[in-house]
């Protein structure tokens, strides 16, 4: 029958894809701490259609990520959620607070104990840090970037190239 059929390749597909991590002397999964592009090797992307199989490789290309003009840079340590030191003060983030990774994914809140970097953070009404981003160290380089909602208004951001010019 037909839905044999795409059950048979969609089957062959998971377990060549699984021989294939199996072989891999790396693993990618879970950890304490989000890892650094800069240090990571390109990793292999399986997607598994219903009828057939393909693979994408990174190879190791960086992505450029656009942060919104009411971003604010900061030094961030995560304590216990929902307690950070942000600044050298210490605050709570808001509810339903996103922390984005180096490679632009969400991150859980156990990755982030003690995790201590350089972000852009957006912020709610009640000035709680609501989405906050990781920053590479190429992200960390394009200065200047505001610190304060009051340098940010007396700045000019060009949100194509993704930069500030003081006045």
């Amino acid at each position: 029958m037909n839905r044999c059929a795409q059950f048979l390749v969609a089957l062959a597909a998971l377990t060549s894809a699984a021989a294939f991590a199996q072989s891999s002397s790396t693993f990618v999964g879970p950890t304490n701490t989000p890892p650094n592009p800069a240090s990571q090797k390109p990793q292999v992307v399986v997607s598994i259609p219903m009828t057939t199989t393909t693979t994408t490789v990174t190879n190791g290309q960086s992505l450029q990520r656009k942060f919104p003009q009411n971003a604010l840079r900061g030094k961030i340590v995560f304590g216990t959620p929902p307690a950070i030191e942000l600044d050298d003060n210490a605050v709570q983030m808001a509810a339903g607070y996103r922390v984005h990774g180096y490679n632009n994914l969400l991150l859980m809140s156990a990755q982030l104990i003690g995790l201590k970097a350089v972000v852009n953070y957006t912020t709610d009404v009640q000035g709680q840090p609501r989405e906050i981003w990781l920053l590479t160290d190429a992200e960390t380089a394009n200065k200047p970037w505001p610190r304060t909602t009051a340098e940010a208004a007396a700045w000019t951001f060009d949100p194509t190239a993704q930069t500030w010019t003081k006045p």
